[in-house]
C-alpha cells in the first residue's frame, strides 16, 4: 500500500522538518516521503541556490527546487507559495490523491494541496515518537550541550557563593551590588563564547523564587536560596541543554536545608523509577511520594486556594523531554506516556514557599532498558564556595 507523508516550513524554525532532513536553511522547504511496501523515497524541494549544499548534507534521497515541479498554471512570485505549489505538483505526479501531514504543517501548503484536489489529513502524532528516541549523534550533541550548560552553572553559582555581603545583607561583586541581572549577563557572555544561544535564564533570589517560572530580578542577599536554571541551545547542532541548581550564600536557614533535602530525595526517587516501559505518570508519582514522606504536598498550578500562610509544596510536574526544543514530549506528569529507550528527560522536582523562595534541582537523563543514564556531573548541594 502506498502512503505519502509531507512536511514543510523553514527548517531553521520548524524542528520537525529539520530533524527529518538534518539540514539547516532559512528558506521555505518541503519534503515528500513516499512509502510503497518496503520501498521508500524522500524528495526535498528547496530553493535553487541551496540545492548543491543540500545534496551534500541533507538526509534525503533526492533534492529538487520548485522549478522542477512547475504546475500547468506556473509558479507564484512569492517564494513560500511557489514552494507550496511545487509540493502539490510533486504529489500529483506521484499519483497520490491524499497525503498525511504532521502537526507543524503550514496552512499555505494545505491550501495549495486542496487547490490541486489532493486531500490532506493531519496526524498529530506523526514523527513525535520517532523524535523522542534519540540516535547516537543526537545523544552526543545533547551531552555536549549539557556540559556547556554545567560550565555556565558552575560560573553563576560560584559567583554568588563567593561574593561578599554588605551590612544590609546585599551581596557585592567587583565593588557593586550583585543582582540577578548581573549574573544572567555573565551566563550569557560565557555561553556565547562557547557557541550557544541563551534564552533568558532564571536567576531567582529569595522570595522571587517562590514563583517557579519567574526569571528573577533584583539584588541577591546572603542567607537566601537562589534558583539558577540555564537552558541554552547550540548554534551549530541546534540541540539544548537544561540544568537547575540552587545556591545559598553564607549560612543556610534550617527550613531551606529541610526543603533542599526533600527535593534531592525526590530527584533520587524519580531517577530510580525511570526506565523504558515505565510511564511518565509513574515517575511523577515517585517524586510526589518522596516529597510527601518529607511532609511536602503536590498541587498542580500553585498553592490550593485554601492554603494557609507558609504553604510549601511542589506546583509542577517532575520533568519533560528535551532535544531540538527545550520542552518536548514526553511529560513526567499525570497522564505522562510510557517511556522509550532513547528518551532524554529532565528530572527537576522543586519546592516553593511564598515569602521564603524556592528550591529546585534538575538533572538530565537518557532512558535505557533497565534504568537511565545521568548526563550531569555537578554536585547538587547549596554550598558553591
Amino acid at each position: 500500500m502506498r502512503t505519502v507523508h509531507v512536511l514543510a516550513g523553514l527548517p531553521s524554525l520548524n524542528n520537525a522538518l529539520y530533524w527529518r532532513i538534518r539540514f539547516l536553511v532559512g528558506d521555505p522547504t518541503a519534503l515528500v516521503m513516499v512509502r510503497d511496501g518496503n520501498r521508500s523515497e524522500s524528495t526535498l524541494i528547496i530553493r535553487d541556490i541551496e540545492m548543491e549544499r543540500a545534496r551534500r548534507h541533507a538526509r534525503v534521497d533526492r533534492v529538487s527546487c520548485p522549478a522542477d515541479w512547475t504546475p500547468a498554471g506556473g509558479l507564484s512570485g512569492d517564494r513560500e507559495t511557489a514552494t507550496a505549489q511545487a509540493l502539490a505538483e510533486c504529489v500529483r505526479r506521484v499519483g497520490a490523491k491524499a497525503v498525511t501531514c504532521d502537526r507543524s504543517f503550514p496552512a499555505i501548503y494545505a491550501h495549495e494541496l486542496a487547490r490541486a484536489g489532493i486531500g490532506c489529513t493531519c496526524d498529530p502524532m506523526l514523527g513525535v515518537k520517532e523524535r523522542r528516541s534519540k540516535d547516537p549523534q543526537e545523544l552526543e550533541w545533547i551531552a555536549a550541550a549539557q556540559q556547556a550548560t554545567e560550565s555556565a552553572m558552575e560560573l553563576a553559582c560560584s559567583m554568588i557563593a563567593r561574593a561578599s555581603a554588605a551590612a544590609d545583607g546585599v551581596l557585592q561583586h567587583d565593588g557593586a551590588p550583585l543582582t540577578a541581572e548581573r549574573v544572567k549577563r555573565e551566563i550569557d557572555v560565557h555561553l556565547l563564547g562557547l557557541g550557544y544561544e541563551n534564552p533568558e535564564p532564571i536567576v531567582a533570589p529569595g522570595p522571587v523564587g517562590a514563583d517557579c517560572h519567574d526569571h528573577g530580578h533584583g539584588p541577591i542577599r546572603t542567607g537566601e536560596p537562589v534558583i539558577v536554571d540555564i537552558f541554552p541551545r547550540s548554534r551549530s547542532t541546534r540541540y539544548n541543554g537544561d540544568c537547575t541548581r540552587t545556591v545559598v550564600h553564607g549560612a543556610v536557614p534550617p527550613e531551606v536545608a529541610r526543603m533542599h533535602a526533600a527535593v534531592v530525595a525526590a530527584k533520587a526517587a524519580a531517577t530510580a523509577a525511570t526506565r523504558a516501559g515505565v510511564t511518565g505518570d509513574a515517575v511523577h508519582a515517585a517524586t510526589v511520594g518522596a516529597l510527601a514522606a518529607h511532609g511536602y504536598p503536590w498541587h498542580a498550578g500553585g498553592p490550593p486556594k485554601d492554603a494557609r500562610a507558609g504553604w510549601c509544596g511542589l506546583v509542577h510536574g517532575t520533568g519533560h523531554g528535551l532535544g531540538l526544543e527545550v520542552h518536548e514530549p514526553p511529560l513526567l506528569a499525570p497522564l505522562g506516556p510510557e517511556l522509550v529507550v532513547g528518551d532524554v528527560l529532565t528530572i527537576e522536582p522543586g519546592l516553593y514557599q511564598a515569602g521564603l523562595g524556592g528550591i529546585r534541582v534538575e538533572d538530565m537523563v537518557v532512558v535505557e532498558a533497565t534504568g537511565c543514564r545521568n548526563l550531569n556531573r555537578l554536585h547538587e548541594g547549596l554550598d558553591w564556595r
